[in-house]
């Protein structure tokens, strides 16, 4: 299920030529930790068993693409490069590195297998909110949201077979992070992710329209993390959920709506705008507003140490930051709650936009994604800090301390919608 991979073998078969699959494995990236890598490198392991079965090369190549692929090229005589898209900017410049440093006979092709509707397809330039962008993704799904061919067993194997992948070594090649544990509930892998797809069909399907704000009911997907290291094509999942439209009317037009609209959305956002990450990247209204309220008393003040060691004075926040630190998810709902708080709990807007990105990119499983930077609340994805902080995609407000015009919450507010205690109870701290 992935369009860029599906381009490849065309070109391949076209030219009666072997397919090499190349992953090229970087020793650190960004806040990621071991918890991060463990998942990618075992969903690693499923791909390199289907490429053998399919008579097709899988490669793992140590180190940054723009130092080994070129070589990779040369040395077994490639005659053309397909590579998937990300709009963030390190793996952009990845994919520009490697492009100018390709002998120049040799074609590079990007594929946007990450969307539906690919970026630039949909939109030249970056919208201003759902509302802007809906109707140009609607009326290109007619074209883009079809099912995926198949995959064949490749008719032409490589002069000489790949050498088996060294796991460990792989593993003993990262430069990062070991004391963020791996999660239980997750286990990777496109087998294990698509039955994460189907027990949400089945099971939690039907009251994902109504009950996918309260934290303490089972309804919503949970697939960010297969989705974000491609280990589930989003648009299978759209495929398989909207079989059920019908049944679930609401429930399918709901997630459709985010997984589709506002996850694109976000993807927009973080391709034409280079301060995805920054507050230089809100819009002016919402910059002048922070600006203003920058020096307003805050009534509390935490470290980073403090706030990543769930050691505040608000046991709702504290539960919702275990939740992450344990389960390496947070849910959608609380991370609009948790973003907030660290805005109203740092010494300003842009320390706590560094902080929740930290926390956001160390812990969750599907960090460093650009929904957790702006998307908006997601059934699979984490409400973006951007969103959160900066009103990305959001709208002025009743003007308030620290906040300004940006969307307030407060505790008094999440008691109205679910059981706040019952979450608390769930993730207290550890005696």
């Amino acid at each position: 299920d992935n369009w860029a991979f599906l381009y490849a073998q065309r070109l391949a078969l076209k030219q009666e030529l072997p397919l090499h699959v190349c992953f090229c494995l970087v020793p650190k990236f960004l806040d990621a930790t071991i918890r991060h890598y463990r998942f990618m490198l075992r969903g690693l392991q499923e791909v390199a068993k289907e490429c053998t079965e399919l008579n097709i090369a899988f490669h793992v190549l140590l180190g940054y693409a723009k130092d080994v692929l070129p070589a990779f090229v040369l040395r077994h005589g490639v005659g053309g490069l397909v590579t998937d898209f990300c709009p963030l900017r390190v793996p952009q410049q990845w994919v520009e590195d490697v492009r100018e440093r390709l002998p120049e006979d040799v074609p590079f092709a990007q594929v946007d297998a990450h969307n539906i509707v690919p970026c630039w397809v949909t939109s030249p330039k970056q919208e201003y909110s759902a509302w802007t962008i809906r109707n140009k993704i609607h009326s290109q799904l007619p074209e883009f949201l079809t099912e995926f061919p198949p995959v064949i067993q490749h008719p032409y194997p490589p002069s000489t077979p790949a050498e088996p992948v060294a796991w460990e070594a792989c593993d003993s090649s990262l430069q990062v992070d070991r004391s963020v544990k791996e999660v239980a509930w997750a286990t990777p892998g496109t087998a294990a992710g698509l039955a994460v797809l189907q027990s949400f069909i089945a099971e939690r399907l039907q009251s994902f329209g109504s009950h996918r704000n309260d934290p303490n009911k089972a309804a919503l997907s949970n697939l960010s993390p297969w989705f974000h290291f491609g280990q589930v094509s989003v648009q299978r999942a759209i495929l398989e959920v909207r079989k059920h439209h019908r049944k679930y009317k609401e429930s399918v037009d709901i997630f459709v709506e985010e997984a589709v609209v506002r996850r694109e959305l976000a993807e927009n956002f973080c391709y034409y705008n280079k301060n995805y990450d920054s507050v230089q990247g809100a819009y002016s209204w919402a910059q002048t507003t922070l600006q203003l309220h920058a020096k307003d008393k805050r009534p509390f003040l935490y470290k980073l140490k403090e706030l990543e060691q769930a050691n505040t004075h608000d046991p709702l926040w504290n539960a919702a930051q275990l939740q992450m630190v344990r389960e390496g998810k947070m849910h959608g709902f609380l991370r609009m709650y948790w973003a907030k708080k660290i805005l109203e709990w740092t010494r300003s807007p842009e320390e706590a936009l560094q902080f929740a990105i930290y926390l956001n990119d160390r812990y969750e499983l599907d960090g460093r994604d650009p929904n957790g930077y702006v998307g908006k609340l997601l059934c699979m994805c984490p409400a973006g800090c951007l969103w959160s902080i900066c009103g990305i995609h959001d709208h002025g407000w009743t003007e308030r301390a620290v906040f300004g015009k940006i969307r307030y919450m407060n505790y008094a507010g999440c008691k109205r919608k679910f059981d706040v205690g019952q979450f608390e109870r769930r993730y207290s701290p550890r005696k």
